[in-house]
C-alpha cells in the first residue's frame, strides 16, 4: 500500500515542503531514496525500534521510502515522525490515511517513541501556513515557537502514540495558542544590564549613544579593566526596540541555528553576540555542507561584539568586510547558493598595545619600539574604514567608582536615540534598505551632510593639524549628522563637527608612537 505524508526541510532561513511516499509491497529489505544523508538513512533503525516498543508492527516485506523532490538533499533527524506515520499507514495499522496529507508532521524519534525537539520550527510553520495546510504537528518543546504563526493550528506532541491515536480518531490534540503581540511587547524592555550601573565614563556613554542613534560601528580602545566590555554589553539596552517584522526575522535565524531555548517565543530584544577570538571563518560568517547561519547572522538586527579585536585571526576579520557593506552574507556551494541576513552593528574593543598601557595616564608602557604599531597593524585598514567611531577609554578614578550616585539610565538614553532614529526614518523613507545615517551612500552624503563655512574650515583645519586620513572625511560627516539629529538640529553646526572629529583616534598620524 502507498501512503503519503508531508514533512519540511529548512534551507537558509526558509523551508521547503517535502512529500514522503512510503510503499509496502512484496519483496524484502528497507530502502530510503531521494538524496537522504546519513542521519535520514539511520532513521529507519530508530523508527523500527520505536514502532516495536509501542506494540506496533514493522513490515517484514519490501519497504521503500521516497522523499520528493528527489533532487534536494535531505538532512537531519527531523523526518523520523513523518516517515514513521507513513510506515504505519502503508502497513494498514490505522485506516485514516487520507487525513495525513492535511498536516505537516515533524519530529525526531527516540527508541521508546518519545519525540525530541527539532531545528527550524518557525520557518516550517510559516511555510505550512503559506501552502494552506490544516495544521502542523511538532515536538512539544517546539510548539510555542511554531505557534507564533497565526491562522495555523499547531499541535505539540511528546510521544508517537499521541500522533497515532490522533490519526486513528481515538483522541484529540489541543492546539497551542500564543499571544505573540502581548508577549513580544511585554518583554521588549526587560534588560539584565543598564547604563545606570556604570560609574563615570560619561564620554564613552555619549559615544555609544551616538553609535546607537546612527547605527554606526564603533571600536573602544583602552587599557585592561577600563570598562570596555561592560559598556559594550549595555549597548542593546539603548537601541530602538525591535519591530515585529525585525523580531520575526531574528527569531527565524535563531530557530534555524537551533539557538532558541525550549518553549521559546518571539525574540523581543536585539541580539548581542560575543564570539571568542579563536572563532573560525565559517563559524563567523556561516557555512558547512548544509549551510548554517554564523555569528554575524545571529547578530542580525542587533550587536556583534568582538572583544580584543587584534587577537582574532586576520582571515576571520577580512571575511566580514563584504557582509558589513551588503548587510547579508551569501554562502555558495556547487549545487546551491543561500543568503543569510547580516544587518548588525559592529562593536569592537582592543588594548592600545600588547601590554595594554600605551598612553596610560599613570602606568608606563613596557612594549619595545615598534611593537605598538605592529599590534595595531593586525587590524587591517579596510576593516577600520568601516568603523565610524574610534573611542579612547580611560581608567575610572577612585572618586567616581566610590560615588554612590547612579548615572543616567538606559531608558533615558534610549528615548533620545529613538527620537533621532525617527528623524532618520523620515529622511530615508524613499531610500530602499537605508534607515540610519551610517548606511547613507556617497550621493546622499553630499546632499544631506552639508556644512556651513565655519564647519568646513573646522574640518579642514582638523584634517591638516591632526593628520587625519582621507577615509576619515566621510565618517566624520556621517557622525556629525547623527550628533545633529540627537540635538534636534536641522543643520550640521561646527560643534557637531568638532565632536565627531574626536572619534577618529586611529586615523591620527603618530597616535601609536
Amino acid at each position: 500500500m502507498l501512503v503519503r505524508t508531508i514533512g519540511s526541510a529548512v534551507y537558509g532561513v526558509d523551508a521547503i515542503s517535502i512529500t514522503i511516499e512510503v510503499n509496502v509491497s512484496n519483496g524484502r529489505g528497507y530502502f530510503i531514496v531521494g538524496l537522504p544523508d546519513n542521519a535520514v538513512k539511520e532513521s529507519l533503525q530508530r523508527i523500527e525500534a520505536s514502532i516495536k516498543t509501542n506494540g506496533y508492527k514493522m513490515p517484514r516485506t519490501k519497504l521503500v521510502v521516497n522523499m520528493a523532490p528527489a533532487d534536494i538533499r535531505k538532512s537531519g533527524s527531523a523526518f523520523d515522525l513523518s516517515i514513521a506515520m507513513g510506515v504505519l499507514g502503508a502497513s494498514e495499522q490505522f485506516a485514516e490515511t487520507d487525513k495525513l496529507k492535511d498536516y505537516i508532521i515533524m519530529g525526531e524519534l527516540s527508541l521508546d517513541g518519545s519525540i525530541q525537539p527539532i531545528k527550524g520550527a518557525l520557518p516550517i510553520a510559516i511555510q505550512a501556513r503559506k501552502e494552506g495546510f490544516k495544521g502542523l504537528i511538532v515536538p512539544k518543546a517546539n510548539a510555542r515557537e511554531a505557534a507564533m504563526v497565526n491562522n495555523l493550528q499547531v499541535f505539540g506532541v511528546s510521544h508517537l502514540n499521541e500522533v497515532v491515536n490522533f490519526f486513528k480518531d481515538e483522541s484529540t490534540l489541543e492546539p497551542v495558542f500564543v499571544n505573540t503581540r502581548d508577549e513580544f511587547f511585554n518583554n521588549q524592555y526587560d534588560f539584565n544590564f543598564d547604563f545606570c550601573d556604570v560609574k563615570g565614563q560619561e564620554n564613552i556613554k555619549r559615544a555609544l549613544e551616538i553609535a546607537a542613534a546612527g547605527g554606526h560601528n564603533a571600536i573602544l580602545i583602552g587599557p585592561p579593566g577600563a570598562g570596555k566590555t561592560m559598556l559594550a554589553k549595555r549597548l542593546p539596552s539603548i537601541l530602538p526596540p525591535l519591530s515585529l517584522q525585525e523580531a520575526l526575522e531574528t527569531t527565524k535565524i535563531h530557530s534555524v541555528a537551533g539557538k532558541l531555548p525550549v518553549n521559546a517565543s518571539l525574540i523581543a530584544k536585539r541580539p548581542f553576540r560575543s564570539p571568542h577570538h579563536t572563532i573560525s571563518d565559517m563559524a563567523l560568517v556561516g557555512g558547512g555542507g548544509i549551510p548554517q547561519p554564523g555569528e554575524i547572522s545571529l547578530a542580525h538586527n542587533g550587536v556583534l561584539f568582538l572583544d580584543e579585536l587584534p587577537e582574532f585571526k586576520r582571515s576571520v576579520l577580512e571575511v566580514m568586510r563584504q557582509p558589513m557593506e551588503e548587510r547579508k552574507v551569501t554562502i555558495s556551494r556547487s549545487k546551491t547558493s543561500l543568503d543569510f541576513p547580516a544587518n548588525f552593528m559592529l562593536i569592537a574593543s582592543m588594548n592600545p598595545c600588547p601590554c595594554g598601557y600605551h598612553n596610560h595616564p599613570e602606568k608606563e608602557c613596557m612594549c619595545p619600539p615598534g611593537a605598538v604599531q605592529k599590534y595595531l597593524n593586525k587590524v587591517s585598514g579596510p576593516l577600520l574604514d568601516r568603523i565610524d567611531l574610534h573611542v579612547e577609554v580611560t581608567p575610572v578614578a577612585f572618586q567616581e567608582l566610590n560615588n554612590a550616585r547612579n548615572g543616567e539610565s538606559s531608558e533615558q538614553i534610549r528615548e533620545r536615540v529613538i527620537k533621532a532614529r525617527e528623524i532618520q526614518s523620515i529622511r530615508y523613507q524613499n531610500s530602499e534598505g537605508i534607515y540610519a545615517n551610517a548606511q547613507m551612500n556617497s550621493k546622499q552624503l553630499h546632499e544631506i551632510c552639508l556644512l556651513d563655512k565655519p564647519g568646513e574650515n573646522l574640518l579642514k583645519r582638523a584634517m591638516e593639524r591632526l593628520n587625519l586620513s582621507a577615509r576619515a572625511y566621510d565618517r566624520i560627516l556621517k557622525v556629525s549628522r547623527t550628533i545633529a539629529d540627537l540635538s534636534g538640529s536641522v543643520h550640521i553646526k561646527p560643534e557637531h563637527v568638532a565632536e565627531a572629529i574626536q572619534y577618529r583616534s586611529l586615523d591620527r598620524e603618530g597616535w601609536a608612537g
